[in-house]
């Protein structure tokens, strides 16, 4: 009690505080704007690949490719955290951002524009750690939880309420208008982060070890291209040797992951004891951090998969326009940022548990349901479910995102915030992958055997939430055993 105490009275006697405040804001408003083109696009699916003439395993990679290229760029901030300051990584974050909405905006094609998206992510990953580390770094811990609240709001109303503004752009303007509409607010906050934004950190050198770079990127690329082509093989035709011709290239794919990250994580085991580690692990020595970080990947799976195939749902099997759709996921999306303020200040009062446990219950619950639906599923059960969900998704993050990184020690709050983006990004490009190939892979199926196009699409469906609904049950028995962590003061031990 009595760091908290000190920690408050040097917020109130801090000369910074007002210039701290501002940086926060500045940053978390920035931070909205990025992530909201994460899921901007999942509404536009069909306009997309008829206008671009592509097929839907495509057209999925313009919201993976966003995710993934997250996961890969993410590991480096570690090293960018340490070496750059607040302000000149805020003007890189959002100057590649502003361009990548250009390019896509004036695209003219498929292969641009997921270039495009790619820029775009690059800006967007530099943005997130840069965030959170800034207020872990500033924050004293007995506001943690409210001001990572905050942060709860970017994260999950961001990607939630992208379809609903997709969709009213869709009702009368070109998929295009997605990207001109946020292509001047993103220039006006890269304006103001030239003029306000001041540096919080003090940078060092530290060098970067291009070897790791390299292997965390085959490492999470392989990982998730492997993800994206399951069930290829059952959509290739019904003999076994074009099923195993079409499974190939995802066993190929996932083993060159799951090699590269193992080779990954044991070159940051090695050069970590000479601090020179990209990604310093030492953080998941708290099992706090490590229980956090494996209920946050079924989180963000759940998230993610959700996001992107209830339009799919709703516009193939269900026949809805996209203005409907958007409208139907927007109360969802409002909840989750009116009651993330509540929440963060619940865990400051609260342990974990209190909020996590009915959070990971009720998630779970609107998952099995949603394993029910048809091709004549009325809407305003739909509506209730996902208003359900994000209710259940609002006591999550907050607790997550503020247990997982208070439980390391202050010298590893950049490298903790990188790990926590990239699990996010990795997690929710497996979830997009996994959902969309369970669902392409049943369709397939129920066609073949002669269903109609929208029966075959919610059979899909039903497919995929219930490989999404089995995959959280490791989110419900994990809400059992996170604590509050202690205060870290420099030099202490990891939480336990």
């Amino acid at each position: 009690m009595a760091e908290h105490n000190t920690g408050q009275s040097a917020e109130i006697i801090d000369p910074h505080a007002r210039r701290n405040s501002r940086v926060i804001w500045l940053l978390l408003s920035a931070a909205f704007v990025v992530i909201l083109n994460e899921t901007i696009m999942s509404v536009a699916l069909r306009e997309l690949m008829i206008d671009l003439k592509i097929d839907a395993r495509a057209v999925q990679w313009l919201s993976t490719a966003f995710m993934l290229t997250m996961a890969v760029v993410i590991p480096i901030t570690g090293f960018l955290l340490q070496r750059f300051s607040t302000r000149s990584l805020f003007i890189a974050a959002m100057t590649l951002f502003s361009a990548g909405t250009l390019t896509a905006a004036l695209a003219p094609g498929f292969e641009v524009l997921l270039a495009a998206r790619v820029v775009q992510a690059s800006g967007t990953a530099i943005m997130m750690p840069l965030l959170m580390t800034t207020i872990m770094t500033l924050v004293p811990p007995a506001r943690r939880g409210r001001t990572m609240g905050n942060v709860s709001i970017v994260i999950s109303v961001a990607p939630a309420i992208g379809p609903t503004i997709s969709g009213i752009i869709l009702n009368t303007l070109t998929w295009r208008w997605m990207f001109w509409i946020v292509l001047p607010i993103a220039v006006v906050m890269l304006v103001i982060g030239i003029r306000k934004v001041e540096n919080v950190t003090e940078p060092r050198k530290t060098p970067i070890d291009v070897t790791s770079v390299i292997l965390s990127a085959f490492g999470f690329a392989g990982l998730v291209y492997g993800l994206s082509n399951i069930g290829a093989g059952a959509e290739a035709g019904s003999s076994a040797g074009a099923q195993a011709a079409a499974a190939m290239p995802m066993w190929i794919s996932l083993s060159v992951g799951v090699v590269g990250l193992a080779a990954f994580i044991l070159r940051q085991l090695r050069l970590q004891r000479r601090e020179r580690a990209l990604l310093d692990l030492r953080p998941f020595r708290s099992p706090t951090f490590t229980i956090s970080i494996a209920m946050m990947v079924a989180s963000m799976i759940a998230l993610f998969g959700t996001i992107i195939l209830l339009p799919i749902y709703m516009q193939q099997a269900l026949g809805m326009q996209p203005v409907e759709i958007g409208l139907l996921l927007l109360p969802g999306g409002l909840l989750m940022g009116v009651l993330a303020p509540f929440v963060g200040r619940l865990y400051d009062r609260f342990q974990p548990i209190v909020l996590l446990v009915p959070g990971s219950i009720i998630v779970s619950a609107v998952l099995w349901a949603l394993t029910f639906v048809t091709d004549h599923t009325p809407a305003g059960l739909l509506l209730a479910a996902h208003v359900t969900l994000s209710l259940g998704l609002a006591l999550l993050f907050t607790p997550l995102f503020t247990g997982a990184l208070g439980s390391v020690q202050p010298k590893f709050y950049s490298h903790a915030s990188a790990i926590v983006g990239t699990v996010q990004q990795v997690a929710g490009a497996a979830g997009t992958a996994l959902f969309v190939t369970i669902m392409s892979a049943q369709a397939a199926t129920l066609t073949a055997n002669g269903a109609s196009d929208a029966a075959a699409v919610a059979g899909g469906v039903r497919s995929a939430f219930l490989a999404g609904a089995i995959i959280f049950l490791v989110a419900v028995v994990a809400a059992f055993f996170i604590r509050k962590p202690a205060d870290m003061p420099e030099g202490a031990p990891a939480a336990h």
